[in-house]
């Protein structure tokens, strides 16, 4: 009702079934999941969905320990809110969510530069792992990556400063647009599922400080 005033249509499900099965049958903008969900609780149906879909997830929970809240992030989670929160901040978030989302998605340039042959694409290309900053691609050996639009967000803040270590706060304002001191761990999560799939080594940890992407070579 919160979300309709605000001029979201909306579709609901009663159970995490029912939420698979609509989701599979409408493809929406975007997914609100409670945590706490019957027959398959919001974690295992992110879970599911993730296998099928990139398109972007908000996790909601009365949960704050950090197992709950990193559970539903390494689950494919973009973001998550705790409740109890003001309808108006929840709009606020899945704004954001969108936002960065349709940012990613759009082309990177219209006109005449928007149709130049394939040799002048701004490539990304290091050490064997190659990001297309227009068609929004990665290829790791040769081999496409799927990325959801939060870890392309992220690799695209990697590959532009290789070598450079980037704060996580930084991290949180170019990436979620969060202005605010907002919980680091959904950056610590992104990276880790970033690891998982352009591999382990390339970004390091640099304690007390952030992450850096290795240079090349």
């Amino acid at each position: 009702m919160a979300l309709e005033r605000y001029g979201f249509p909306v579709d609901t499900a009663v159970d995490g079934l029912d939420g698979l099965e609509r989701f599979r049958a409408r493809r929406p903008d975007i997914l609100l999941l409670d945590v706490m969900l019957p027959l398959l609780d919001g974690v295992g149906l992110c879970r599911r969905i993730r296998e099928e879909s990139q398109l972007p997830i908000l996790m909601m929970s009365a949960r704050t320990e950090p197992i709950d809240v990193i559970s539903g992030l390494e689950a494919g989670a973009d973001d998550y809110i705790t409740k109890p929160f003001e309808s108006a901040v929840l709009v606020a978030r899945i704004r954001t969510v969108l936002r960065r989302t349709r940012a990613v998605a759009e082309p990177a340039a219209t006109g005449p530069a928007a149709v130049e042959p394939e040799p002048s694409r701004a490539v990304r290309v290091i050490d064997g792992l190659e990001l297309d900053t227009e068609a929004m691609e990665v290829r790791v050996a040769g081999r496409q990556v799927p990325l959801t639009p939060t870890e392309l967000r992220l690799l695209l803040e990697f590959t532009a400063a290789p070598g450079v270590v980037l704060e996580r706060q930084t991290l949180l304002e170019r990436v979620w647009d969060y202005s605010w001191d907002a919980d680091s761990r959904v950056v610590d999560v992104h990276v880790q599922r970033l690891r998982a799939k352009i591999g382990a080594g390339r970004i390091e940890t640099i304690r007390g400080f952030g992450y850096k992407l290795r240079r090349s070579g």
